[in-house]
């Protein structure tokens, strides 16, 4: 498809280029879930977006939504499915992300989701980026939830002002019309708050931080509480979370200590 697309950019003028383009995206996206059997639709997808925390938030929800199903009376843990920089999971399997884009193509989107269901997953944690959504590879999925992690002024280059930047990240709360889980220390929540949703949950550090962590810094536990609420919300109790907290040292390749003998390095 991308080879498609890089021909009509040869051979097509630009202005009519640029007109048809989104219909092209558009079109893609929903052919892609129609082809896969639409399989958002038989799973809690959760999207996180954000200008920073969108990985680390999307590994913890992950890890405390398995801990939550491995507690619940029905028995062993569910599999949980996640996408994003840091890689990609189906249960117990994980595969890193080769692909240099944080989300995927609108079909490999839609055949990884339906991946998901054959093997049993409740839930998909999906990283949302701004691109990703200019490009409308959010089409076609069935949000149940959506997380605001913060709002800084970067990736103005690809969006050409900061109001078409955030512009794109408020296409996913209006999509989703379920849960909405907000940082309410974020000077710019308002540009998300406004949305409709069934529930919205606000989560600050100003309210005291709850958990025990080995993560360091503020922004991690901003992310903590981030993923806490929204296990929450599925069910997750808190002593589940803090289980779950226990057993993670670090998150990879984000703020990630590793002793080199004399040095220490730091992997981000």
């Amino acid at each position: 498809m991308a080879k498609v697309l890089d021909f009509g950019r040869k051979v097509i003028p630009r202005p009519v280029f640029e007109f048809f383009q989104p219909w092209y995206h558009g079109i893609l996206a929903l052919s892609g879930a129609v082809l896969y059997g639409d399989p958002s639709r038989k799973l809690k997808v959760i999207g996180v977006t954000g200008t920073k925390g969108k990985s680390t938030t999307v590994y913890l929800i992950t890890r405390f939504l398995e801990a939550g199903s491995a507690s619940s009376p029905q028995g062993g843990p569910a599999p949980v499915s996640a996408i994003g920089s840091l890689g990609y999971k189906i249960g117990d399997k994980e595969w890193p992300n080769t692909l240099k884009m944080t989300m995927p193509g609108r079909w490999k989107t839609q055949k990884f989701l339906a991946q998901a269901v054959k093997q049993g997953c409740q839930f998909a944690v999906l990283e949302v980026t701004s691109e990703g959504i200019k490009q409308k590879r959010h089409l076609g999925i069935n949000f149940d939830a959506a997380v605001f992690t913060n709002l800084e002024k970067e990736h103005l280059e690809a969006h050409g002002s900061f109001e078409k930047y955030y512009g794109e990240k408020q296409k996913l709360f209006k999509k989703t019309k379920n849960i909405h889980v907000l940082n309410a220390d974020s000077p710019h929540v308002d540009l998300f708050s406004k949305f409709s949703a069934k529930k919205k949950v606000f989560y600050s550090l100003q309210d005291g931080f709850g958990f025990k962590t080995s993560l360091v810094g503020d922004f991690n536990k901003s992310n903590i509480l981030a993923a806490a609420a929204v296990a929450m919300e599925y069910g997750v109790s808190r002593e589940t979370i803090q289980k779950a907290l226990d057993k993670i040292k670090n998150i990879p390749g984000r703020m990630e200590f590793i002793n080199a003998g004399q040095f220490q390095v730091v992997v981000d």
